[in-house]
């Protein structure tokens, strides 16, 4: 995966920053591991909404609101994928999802606006241990997903 996700970005030719880590298991880590404040990390969560799987990319500084994603979607139900479906959905482990749907992961795509606000995105590239850190202008051009408020404080 983290390959793929490298050879998309040098494909679309995209400047980003590569960095090799240890393990992180939270987004404070993984802040930690980059040297970068939270609240550029861009955290990806894969969600069922109703009877759909959809990936949802929030700063990392954030937390989920599903009042907000249930509105958007006109949505009943909202939960996260439990791993055995997120290994099925994406062949990754919980906190290993990079913040990207078609072509890399093969899931509609949306952006919470807390995300726009950086100049920069940094997020785990389809391990616990790669992570890449690239303009938020670049990553909005390649990932072309949809955007509305789902976070909150």
């Amino acid at each position: 995966m983290f390959q793929k996700i490298k050879d998309f970005l040098k494909n679309n030719n995209i400047d980003f920053k590569e960095i090799h880590h240890e393990p992180t298991l939270t987004s404070e880590d993984s802040a930690k591991a980059r040297g970068e404040d939270i609240k550029i990390g861009g955290k990806a969560l894969v969600l069922k909404i109703d009877n759909n799987f959809k990936i949802l990319v929030l700063s990392a500084a954030k937390k989920l609101n599903s009042n907000l994603v249930k509105k958007y979607f006109n949505a009943k139900n909202v939960r996260f994928a439990d791993r055995n479906e997120l290994i099925e959905l994406t062949g990754l482990v919980p906190g290993s999802v990079p913040p990207f749907g078609n072509p890399i992961i093969d899931l509609e795509l949306y952006v919470d606006n807390s995300i726009i606000e950086n100049e920069k995105i940094a997020f785990n590239a389809g391990s616990l241990t790669d992570s890449i850190v690239m303009s938020v202008k670049d990553y909005i051009k390649i990932s072309n997903p949809k955007i509305f408020d789902f976070s909150t404080e």
